[in-house]
């Protein structure tokens, strides 16, 4: 494994602007023991694909613990499937090049398994390709409580309504997927204090991307293929915020904190009320989170 051309464009400039050479490689292809035991005692996961049409989303499963499983080191279960407004119900209906980031906010753990999934039965099996433990920042800190809750009809436009556009605004946490142009997804996690993410008008976005660990997988994607899909989910209704589509880099962004910024400009919005099963405790805040 090795970093594509978009990655290494930008770890260059980045690197050059920081006067050090560019982080070596730091992915596996193999999922360690110790992150199994992780990854099973977990109940939520967040995949990104691309839609028939091409587009890129973000959604998220839910379950019990033990409902993520590594049956082997170059295999990931997940026992469950999006309902059907989800969207990404067809796409991971049928095999489907997939990014997924495992995350555990009560103990700011994540990680990040890429690979091919096949639907098996009510569930998904992803061959691994790609395998990446990330720090800690930037994750607010808060613990589950599973609910008796099923999705509500999920609501679809083409921009942001009022409602969802000052969610955005609120959001300290979303994630977002990415591809490199071949059907190598990822999915990556995002955080800051709220407003961090900027909404201009019902159908832009911005916000600045942080100094993290130095791989740039995001934004190397999105310099070779700009679609993209965010999720931002409500950690107290359990609602899920779906939006597709293309996000710029601009990387001489004015705030210090900041590495580089992303414009999004929005696509498609779906809305399923109740998405996710989980309720969370109230955030605490990384202390890493730059000011806003």
């Amino acid at each position: 494994m090795s970093y594509h051309h978009g990655e290494r464009v930008v770890q260059a400039r980045m690197a050059a602007r920081a006067g050090r050479e560019p982080n070596p490689p730091s992915f596996g292809t193999t999922i360690p023991d110790v992150a199994r035991d992780f990854l099973r005692a977990q109940p939520l996961i967040v995949l990104g694909a691309a839609d028939a049409d091409g587009l890129l989303w973000s959604t998220m499963l839910t379950g019990r613990p033990g409902f993520l499983d590594a049956p082997d080191e170059r295999t990931l279960r997940v026992a469950g499937l999006p309902g059907p407004d989800d969207p990404l119900a067809g796409a991971l209906g049928r095999p489907a090049g997939v990014g997924t980031i495992v995350l555990e906010p009560g103990t700011r753990r994540r990680m990040r398994v890429n690979g091919r999934s096949t639907p098996i039965g009510r569930g998904l099996r992803i061959a691994v390709d790609q395998v990446v433990a990330n720090c800690p920042k930037y994750i607010q800190r808060r613990e589950p409580h599973p609910v008796a809750a099923s999705p509500g009809v999920a609501l679809e436009g083409t921009e942001l309504t009022d409602s969802q556009s000052a969610a955005v605004a609120r959001a300290d946490t979303f994630f977002i997927a990415t591809s490199d142009g071949y059907g190598h997804a990822d999915a990556s996690h995002r955080g800051g204090l709220p407003r961090f993410v900027q909404v201009l008008d019902a159908g832009h976005l911005r916000w600045p991307e942080y100094v993290g660990n130095g791989m740039f997988m995001t934004l190397g994607n999105l310099v070779v293929h700009s679609s993209a899909g965010l999720l931002f989910p409500d950690w107290d209704t359990g609602s899920l915020l779906h939006l597709s589509g293309t996000a710029t880099v601009a990387e001489e962004p004015e705030e210090p904190h900041a590495r580089a910024v992303v414009d999004f400009r929005v696509r498609r919005v779906v809305e399923v009320p109740g998405g996710s099963a989980l309720r969370w405790s109230a955030p605490e805040f990384h202390r890493f989170n730059p000011p806003v």
